[in-house]
């Protein structure tokens, strides 16, 4: 048993490393492609709203809560609001309807 867990972090850190070192290795030049450039440009928007998303809504009492204060922040930022602005009502509004519900 323990020596399958070897192997599974060998394979995992084996991943790992190929994933960082083979880019660095194999492309030298400039990226002149512009769909390869656009698609790497948002990599890492992608990533952290892969990482917040679900935070968002399982971080209350209750999805719904979550949702309703993504919605308020989506609407206030798509209007201009600033970061401190939207959090701060993202804060509210959970507050307010975990009263509710």
């Amino acid at each position: 048993m323990t020596h399958d867990i070897y192997i599974y972090l060998f394979v995992m850190s084996a991943v790992t490393l190929a994933i960082r070192i083979l880019p660095l290795t194999l492309i030298r030049s400039e990226i002149k492609n512009v769909t390869l450039r656009s698609f790497l440009y948002y990599v890492p928007y992608v990533t952290l709203a892969v990482m917040t998303f679900p935070a968002i809504l399982y971080a209350t009492q209750s999805e719904i809560s979550g949702a309703i204060a993504l919605a308020a922040g989506i609407f206030s930022a798509w209007f201009g609001a600033s970061l401190f602005q939207v959090s701060v009502l993202c804060c509210v509004t959970v507050f307010i309807t975990e009263l509710f519900i």
